[in-house]
């Protein structure tokens, strides 16, 4: 796909690509936070859209079939520097009475530091998948620490829409996630503000673990016993000729 290959990918940043380049630090600077991000959703809501319009603003109607692609692009949010990884999946569909997910799918979210869960108001059963979506994910993060958001997509089409929008706040607040309604084609804001909440909380859940990384850094590390004998030694030595003197 040719916008995946104008985009910074994690191979080119790994492979030390032209420093300074569009998305990738320059050499030397300081390496930002990493979010990862997974978004997941039924075939045909627009997940690859989403991303693409996050990452480059910009929106691409037509892709070719999702292969999964995995984008990777430094943005400023609240002043820092963050290095995110957005993973773009294949769609899910229920097949009798379950997910089907396949282990592509599975690595992904447990891969994910966040997800987003996409859905389509023009399109009914992908807004079923949700809660399936859902417990799927809590199911690989038994934590309960992952932040979801939950976004309801092409907001824009009203004339054939299949899902009231109340109806996705509603199941949003039921399971305890953030909801957004855009239209990927129309609006850049809406789309941005959905991943800003996500790499916030992420972001947050790292800064709070860091300190106590840190306080266990500053513990002093047990001295050698090397040292420590020959600093005895040296102190023997010393009190040895002090004596010596004192008796001449």
């Amino acid at each position: 796909m040719r916008l995946t290959q104008s985009m910074c990918t994690i191979a080119e940043c790994a492979a030390g690509g032209a420093a300074g380049a569009e998305g990738c630090p320059a050499a030397g600077a300081a390496r930002p936070r990493l979010v990862k991000i997974a978004v997941v959703g039924g075939s045909g809501v627009g997940k690859t859209a989403l991303v693409v319009r996050f990452l480059t603003r910009r929106f691409i109607g037509d892709y070719e079939r999702n292969a999964g692609n995995l984008y990777s692009r430094h943005i400023q949010i609240d002043g820092e520097m963050l290095a995110i990884q957005v993973q773009d999946t294949p769609g899910v569909q229920i097949h009798e009475c379950s997910l089907d997910c396949n282990d592509q799918l599975n690595r992904c979210i447990r891969w994910a530091d966040a997800l987003v869960i996409v859905f389509s108001i023009t399109d009914y059963k992908s807004y079923e998948l949700l809660s399936h979506l859902y417990h799927h994910v809590r199911q690989l993060h038994p934590g309960n620490t992952v932040p979801v958001v939950i976004v309801a997509n092409k907001a824009d089409l009203l004339h054939i829409k299949e899902v009231e929008p109340q109806h996705g706040l509603q199941l949003a607040n039921m399971l305890g996630c953030t909801f957004y309604e855009v239209s990927v084609s129309e609006n850049y804001n809406d789309v941005f503000n959905a991943f800003h909440v996500l790499c916030k909380e992420v972001s947050k859940q790292q800064t709070t673990s860091t300190p106590e990384r840190r306080r266990t850094s500053l513990i002093p590390r047990p001295k050698s016993p090397n040292m420590q004998d020959l600093k005895r030694r040296f102190k023997q030595a010393l009190s040895a000729k002090v004596r010596t003197v004192t008796s001449v």
